[in-house]
């Protein structure tokens, strides 16, 4: 397909946007990521995996300083609870059968 056709599938008047996304220029809003995926039947993740890493390192720097906090912290009663389930499912998030699953364990 050409970037023109892409772009009316996507509802741009012209391809200039689809050679911007292709190019990594820009990065397209969740809605027309999520066009693309729509049209090719590709994850967004695999169509823009520069965005998607850079994204993926930036959550996974986040939740390692969140663990480290929650680690640190000397909560009783209720807070300890809470704090033992979002260690836990840190925990689990990190497993090797999880890696791969889009699906987390949900946080009680």
């Amino acid at each position: 397909m050409s970037q023109l056709e892409i772009a009316q599938l996507l509802g741009y008047p012209d391809a200039g946007q689809v050679s911007r996304h292709e190019r990594s220029y820009c990065v397209p809003s969740l809605l027309i990521a999520l066009s693309y995926q729509a049209v090719f039947r590709v994850p967004v993740s695999d169509l823009f995996p520069g965005a998607y890493e850079m994204t993926k390192q930036t959550i996974e720097g986040r939740l390692a300083k969140m663990e480290n906090d929650l680690q640190q912290c000397s909560a009783k009663g209720r807070n300890a609870a809470m704090i033992a389930r979002k260690l836990e499912w840190m925990c689990v998030r990190q497993s090797p059968e999880q890696s791969n699953s889009i699906h987390a364990p949900e946080i009680a």
